[in-house]
């Protein structure tokens, strides 16, 4: 027989996490109540069913900044991820909050990522009339296209951490906070970082002002940003920034929004992906017969639209390149060389 493995670990949460930490006996429950397992939390059994599902698997070929790189160290949607996680689990424990509902919410936070970063995200808000948003696709992919359509049944702590994870976001868990801040810190510095390696930016342009605060290293940054919620944080139910380092980070922000996510050297392969992603979108809209069950339409206001939209957003950048070449590009094999 197993011991009481599953009540243990939530009564050490009750004694050991701080009075505002999210407790898994606690939890809001779930869409459909199940037997709780023996041995797992609630947080820790979501955990689980997002690392084990496929949309996880399909992050290692999404892009995270720069488009079909030849290097194998650039980051992709499944390393930023990672990194994600740690950085929250890292802040979670310092402050005696719910680690394993960190380590979920961050798992699953980007599981609705469009192929190409960005700017995938950006072609199908077009075409969906500004209907996507990566935060809600990824509760779509959790709730209604994962598991053959039955979705995972996530908890609602981890749902909401999911869905209000990006910036204008209002996570209703400290837990959810600390994956919101998390995802910024990663972001921006692991993107710095790509950029000094593709020659979009040299070390002598970040600005001088901005490092004097955060560090002039990758790893020094990182640091420096965690540290400072840690102590600005403690013993308060509350995650922030100091007023010094917030407004650093917020301007180091800006920084990488104006010279590397939009200058032009970046976007000339978006611009051939862009134009991939609107051929196989129309080609889908008149073939809808052509998508995979788990993708046809659903009733429902905009039902044709949003199982397009589901499909190619589930796709992989390579499986996007290899769906448009078999629909457009003519095969070689058994033609005549001349």
């Amino acid at each position: 027989m197993i011991p009481a493995i599953r009540e243990m670990a939530e009564d050490d949460e009750r004694r050991r996490l701080a009075p505002y930490a999210s407790l898994a006996a606690q939890s809001r429950g779930r869409a459909v109540q199940i037997e709780p397992c023996a041995i797992r939390t609630a947080f820790q059994r979501d955990r689980d069913r997002i690392l084990h599902c496929k949309s996880f698997r399909r992050l290692k070929h999404k892009t995270q900044c720069f488009i079909a790189p030849e290097s194998d160290h650039y980051r992709t949607r499944l390393t930023h991820t990672l990194e994600v996680s740690q950085i929250a689990r890292t802040i979670a424990r310092a402050l005696r909050l719910n680690e394993d509902l960190c380590e979920a919410i961050a798992l699953g936070h980007d599981l609705g990522h469009t192929p190409f970063g960005h700017m995938g995200e950006r072609i199908l808000q077009e075409l969906s009339r500004g209907e996507f948003r990566h935060e809600k696709q990824s509760i779509r992919v959790v709730t209604l296209i994962e598991n053959e359509g039955r979705g995972l049944n996530l908890s609602f702590e981890v749902l909401d951490g999911i869905l209000n994870h990006p910036k204008h976001g209002e996570p209703s868990t400290l837990e959810g906070r600390v994956v919101s801040i998390a995802d910024r810190i990663a972001y921006i510095n692991h993107d710095i970082d790509d950029a000094l390696r593709a020659g979009v930016l040299r070390q002598s342009e970040l600005p001088a002002e901005l490092l004097a605060v955060l560090g002039d290293s990758h790893g020094k940054r990182i640091d420096t940003m965690i540290r400072d919620i840690i102590k600005s944080s403690y013993g308060r139910p509350t995650i922030e920034m100091s007023a010094e380092v917030g407004e650093a980070t917020d301007a180091l922000r800006s920084f990488m929004f104006r010279e590397v996510y939009e200058r032009e050297t970046v976007k000339g392969e978006e611009i051939k992906a862009a134009r991939m992603l609107r051929a196989l979108f129309g080609y889908y809209g008149e073939h809808l017969a052509q998508l995979p069950p788990e993708f046809q339409p659903r009733p429902g206001p905009n039902g044709e639209t949003l199982a397009v939209t589901d499909y190619i957003a589930c796709m992989t950048d390579r499986y996007a390149i290899r769906a448009f070449a078999k629909l457009y590009i003519p095969a070689s094999e058994g033609l005549e060389t001349p």
